[in-house]
């Protein structure tokens, strides 16, 4: 029970983390596309071993450029861009991560694009 509610504080403390600017307007500001989080918080949630850390920081570095880059385009070409880096993100983490921790990516990284109004 107490390692339960450590988990759930643990990803709580990570939306908030990702999810720090969910007012913005999406359509209208390239700052919704501003990926960069914390990597320390980020490890810590997801459990992260130190071999780990470098390939995700790396992972996490390449997605929040296609993710900027995206975000100077027009509408219809940002959605398809954006659903592309996000494919990308998901296919390298999910080789880099086991199962638990992609489950937990995959659930911050949905909170996250809801709250910035990009999903």
């Amino acid at each position: 029970m107490k390692r339960m509610i450590l988990t759930i504080v643990a990803m709580l403390s990570m939306t908030m983390t990702f999810a720090e600017n969910e007012n913005l307007n999406a359509l209208n500001s390239t700052e919704a596309y501003d990926m960069n989080v914390n990597m320390n918080k980020l490890s810590q949630a997801l459990g992260l071993s130190k071999d780990q850390v470098e390939g995700v920081a790396e992972i996490h570095k390449t997605f929040s450029a296609e993710m900027m880059f995206a975000a100077q385009y027009g509408k219809e070409e940002r959605a398809k861009m954006v659903e592309k880096a996000i494919n990308k993100d998901l296919a390298y983490m999910n080789y880099m991560l086991n199962e638990n921790q992609y489950r937990k990516y995959v659930m911050l990284l949905n909170v996250t694009l809801n709250n910035r109004g990009l999903k």
